[in-house]
């Protein structure tokens, strides 16, 4: 049966007869209208060869895009096994762990994008699909631990922790709001739950084996993983910062990269000089990239930044494996300014240290500009000496 055959001007202009009116989208959705005008999405569909109902809203309030999507989740369900009804059924006995981590990510909007995007893929990849349609206040200690247990089996030490920790932020909101009594993350001791693990610092090179590294990455032929790793060197921003760096942060021609505090570790306007070299990098992805707003897009999507790991799998592939990562060149860039003699000031303001007594009000994102555009020139042309040094 086609499917999207209305149209949004056809449900705002349609009139009540004297008897219910149906008007059919495809694919069992269809709009009920009723003699005194009352518009409400429903969706015919079978289980066990039952015929059934579902009732996705009233329009305008649910959209015709809001209903189709529906549909298509409804759809999703039964190609799973699952029953909708069931679900329903929940959600009149309470607030699901599902439905409570999208209230938990909609009111955290003081998080950055990168952190809330992290959050929602491991709780989907790893809880959710254990506990999502479970209502919230009957998950206690033992459920969720079972769950998080299979992950530290897998050997994944350090992201278990932090999933825990993303699950309880979760439950603290549910308890906020009545839908839950106990935090089952709270009464769950890493320490002693979990495979201990052991405190790894970023590795980075030497000075001295910079060159060496630069000549590996000139034979790479990854371009964007390359141009990427070269970014993170010019400009000494986290890993994190970089990948979701976007085109209308930037300003060519005043050769500055503004990232917003939401961004920003510690939630502060971070303002990059761009040296040439960073500027050339930009020139150079610009017409790669498919109108999205990241300019360092994923492989799967160009709605989404490219992967976290794509910088340190380039890195491991041309043999830095354990002696780089790509956090590593803020630590040897710093080192490199500190050896040369610039300010420590403008050097940790560069690298978006900010003083403890330093107020939000007295912060300055543009403080030791002039020095650090120069020091990052100056260490660009280095980098770029050593490149060349290749050939």
């Amino acid at each position: 049966m086609p499917t999207n055959r209305l149209t949004d001007a056809q449900c705002r202009g349609a009139k009540p007869g004297e008897k219910p009116i149906k008007l059919f989208d495809g694919g069992g959705l269809y709009l009920y209208i009723t003699p005194a005008g009352t518009k409400v999405w429903r969706i015919a569909y079978r289980i066990a060869g039952k015929p059934q109902t579902a009732a996705p809203g009233p329009y305008p309030a649910v959209s015709l895009a809001d209903a189709r999507a529906a549909l298509a989740e409804l759809k999703a369900q039964l190609r799973a096994g699952n029953d909708p009804r069931s679900a329903r059924r929940a959600a009149k006995k309470g607030m699901t762990l599902s439905a409570a981590t999208d209230g938990y990510m909609a009111s955290r909007r003081d998080l950055s994008p990168s952190y809330l995007d992290n959050m929602r893929r491991g709780l989907e990849m790893h809880v959710l699909p254990y506990l999502g349609q479970r209502v919230i206040s009957t998950i206690g200690r033992d459920d969720l631990l079972e769950v998080l247990l299979r992950m530290d089996a897998a050997g994944r030490y350090s992201y278990v922790r932090k999933v825990r920790m993303w699950v309880g932020q979760v439950f603290e909101w549910a308890i906020e709001r009545g839908e839950a009594q106990i935090n089952p993350a709270a009464l769950i001791r890493p320490e002693k739950a979990f495979t201990r693990v052991s405190v790894q610092h970023f590795a980075a090179v030497e000075l001295r084996d910079v060159p060496a590294l630069m000549q590996r990455l000139a034979l790479e032929g990854d371009l964007q993983s390359v141009l990427a790793c070269r970014m993170l060197a010019y400009t000494w921003v986290r890993t994190t910062e970089l990948r979701m760096m976007e085109w209308a942060e930037i300003d060519e021609q005043e050769g500055v990269w503004l990232i917003p505090a939401g961004k920003m570790k510690r939630r502060r306007d971070h303002l990059v000089p761009l040296s040439r070299q960073a500027v050339e990098i930009l020139r150079t992805m610009r017409p790669r990239c498919r109108g999205t707003r990241y300019v360092w897009e994923g492989d799967r999507s160009p709605t989404r930044p490219m992967s976290e790991n794509a910088v340190l799998a380039l890195l491991h592939r041309i043999g830095y494996r354990g002696e780089m990562t790509g956090h590593g060149w803020r630590s040897v860039g710093s080192t490199w300014a500190n050896e040369h003699g610039y300010s420590p000031d403008a050097i940790e303001r560069q690298l978006a240290h900010v003083p403890e007594n330093e107020t939000r009000a007295a912060y300055n994102r543009a403080k030791y500009m002039p020095e650090r555009r120069k020091m990052l020139q100056a260490w660009a042309d280095w980098l770029e000496a050593c490149s060349a040094a290749s050939g």
